[in-house]
């Protein structure tokens, strides 16, 4: 059975997921920290967009709180080496803006927070995603109309920029950030200057 969406109510809670009982029911549904942290109390009603994985020995349930989280879901598992429970570790670490941000800025280490992500496939995901994570609007220079896919422009002076603050001691995830806001409201297009505006934007 292909399901799409689950109604019912919250029958039980565990480690990895939930037990939704729809009608009578029981769907065990494997869900992410950020959509177990979402879900209702025991009891309560409650609906998850779904995504079934179908093998022979039977159906495994992946639950997801909104579509955001679902889209990501699909889009990671297109990598190889990612399968649906690793996915859902990646979700557990990073909730679907904060993962658009950590893949276009090539933050693999950030990545190996998960369970199950090495840094080989750390290296894949970043290959692989972060121009389909600019699309997400977490890219910078990114140029899309209705009928052309985001991408990334090459941006030397902001890449510079990024690696002098990765340099003094930041995380690349965080340096990526603070560069992106710095931009956006200097409109600067230089290196010193997003430099400076971005050790503005990581002071506490």
């Amino acid at each position: 059975m292909n399901l799409a969406r689950l109604r019912g109510t919250i029958d039980d809670v565990g480690l990895d997921g939930v037990l939704l009982d729809v009608d009578g029911l029981g769907f065990p549904v494997l869900v992410s920290n950020r959509t177990r942290a979402a879900l209702p109390a025991l009891g309560q009603p409650a609906t998850l967009l779904v995504e079934t994985q179908i093998r022979e020995d039977g159906s495994t349930y992946f639950g997801f709180i909104d579509r955001a989280e679902r889209d990501w879901f699909r889009l990671l598992t297109t990598v190889q080496g990612v399968g649906g429970k690793v996915a859902l570790n990646i979700l557990s670490v990073f909730d679907p803006e904060p993962l658009a941000k950590a893949l276009a800025s090539q933050d693999k280490t950030g990545l190996t927070r998960a369970d199950g992500v090495g840094a080989k496939l750390a290296l894949r995901l970043v290959t692989e995603l972060k121009d389909r994570a600019a699309a997400w609007g977490a890219g910078i220079g990114i140029v899309a109309g209705p009928s052309t896919p985001a991408r990334v422009a090459n941006d030397g002076p902001v890449e510079d920029a990024i690696s002098a603050l990765v340099n003094l001691g930041y995380r690349r995830g965080d340096a990526f950030g603070a560069v992106t806001a710095a931009r956006t409201k200097t409109g600067a297009a230089d290196a010193a200057t997003l430099i400076r505006a971005g050790l503005k934007e990581l002071a506490p």
